[in-house]
C-alpha cells in the first residue's frame, strides 16, 4: 500500500520525467532576454575600461626620491620632519 504522500511525489516525478522527455536540449536558447543580458554587460564593460584608461592616464609613475634619512628608520624620519617645521614662539625661544 503507498500513503498519499508517496502517492503524489510519484505522480510529480512521472511529469518531471515526461517533460524531460518531451524537451530537446538541441532546440533550448537563451531567447531575446539573454541577449539583452549579454548586450547590457558588454557595454557595461566597455564603460569601465574606458573609465579604467581615464583614470590611468592621471597617474604619475615617477618615483619620488628617497629622504636621506630612509636608511635610518622611520623615527629618524618623523624627527627630521619635525626639525624642519617651525615652531611657534614660547616663553624660552622668545628672547633668543
Amino acid at each position: 500500500m503507498m500513503s498519499a504522500t508517496s502517492s503524489l511525489a510519484m505522480t510529480h516525478a512521472s511529469t518531471a520525467f515526461q517533460l524531460a522527455k518531451e524537451l530537446d536540449k538541441n532546440k533550448v536558447t537563451p531567447g531575446v532576454l539573454g541577449f539583452i543580458v549579454f548586450a547590457v554587460i558588454g557595454v557595461a564593460v566597455w564603460f569601465l575600461m574606458k573609465s579604467m584608461n581615464k583614470h590611468m592616464g592621471k597617474v604619475n609613475f615617477e618615483e619620488q626620491p628617497e629622504p636621506a634619512t630612509a636608511g635610518a628608520g622611520a623615527g629618524a624620519v618623523a624627527a627630521s620632519t619635525a626639525a624642519a617645521k617651525p615652531s611657534k614662539a614660547t616663553p624660552e625661544n622668545e628672547g633668543a
